[in-house]
């Protein structure tokens, strides 16, 4: 357990999503920073916004500060605070010759929503490695979770994610988890922009019905990987949506396919 760091307070700060957001779209916003473990039921607590949509007409959001931006090995456990980027956990891991964490190698965002989404790649996810994490209402075990592929049944604000720890960082793994996601479009995008129905690809059933680089304004499906929603200059949340309904549309209409968005859409 790591002890809370009592000079943090919550304060408001203004955060531009169109600058802040990895897909560039979204107006200003006062956005309250937590620093200190509560309850929060009227804010919707973002990561670092790699994963989502924001309209004008948003909730009210709220960000983990700097209270939850900690790494601490302590009784053979790794304990990471959630407001802790991706990119800084694999330095330590490297550093630290800690095992399992390369798969974060060019993966964005930070631990909170990281672990929400259960995020990585197929043999990869994130939960393989946890031990348990903290809300408000104390730890939770792992085993105690319902999660699965890209998803959990997590209701609430995580604080703290507790890893396992084995040695043996692989300098090998990293380089190969830094090539797959070299392969993705680097312009802004949201990451993929729908899941992958059972027993096919989005990418696929996307390119299938003719939207592969198919533009509305400055939005299009990428021309380097389909499932890939890109901002090509000044895109706008509405023909961000058109194409995302356009796409639904399309693949029900062509595959009898409900597709889900994995993309996460703020009105």
């Amino acid at each position: 357990m790591v002890e809370q760091k009592e000079e943090y307070q919550n304060y408001f700060k203004e955060i531009d999503f169109s600058k802040y957001s990895s897909i560039h779209i979204g107006p200003k916003a006062q956005v309250l920073v937590i620093n200190e473990i509560a309850d929060y039921e009227e804010y919707t607590i973002l990561g670092r916004a790699n994963n989502v949509l924001i309209s004008n007409t948003h909730p009210k959001f709220a960000v983990l500060g700097e209270a939850f931006d900690y790494i601490e090995i302590k009784d053979n456990l790794l304990y990471v605070g959630c407001a802790t980027k991706s990119g800084k956990l694999l330095s330590y891991a490297k550093k630290n010759n800690l095992a399992n964490l390369e798969f974060l190698g060019k993966l964005p965002g930070s631990l909170g929503g990281l672990v929400k989404m259960n995020a990585g790649l197929k043999q990869w996810e994130i939960f393989n490695y946890i031990h348990s994490i903290k809300t408000k209402d104390g730890y939770m075990k792992k085993q105690d979770i319902e999660y699965s592929y890209r998803q959990t049944k997590i209701d609430t604000i995580v604080y703290e994610v507790v890893f396992n720890i084995e040695y043996g960082f692989s300098k090998e793994q990293a380089e190969l988890f830094k090539q797959m996601r070299d392969n993705q479009p680097q312009m802004p995008s949201a990451g993929s922009c729908f899941k992958n129905p059972k027993d096919d690809f989005a990418g696929r059933l996307i390119e299938a019905v003719g939207l592969k680089g198919f533009k509305k304004g400055e939005m299009s499906f990428s021309e380097k990987h389909s499932n890939f929603l890109v901002n090509h200059g000044k895109g706008s949340f509405e023909d961000a949506i058109f194409l995302i309904n356009l796409a639904k549309d399309k693949i029900k209409k062509n595959f009898n396919i409900e597709i889900e968005e994995e993309i996460i859409i703020y009105k």
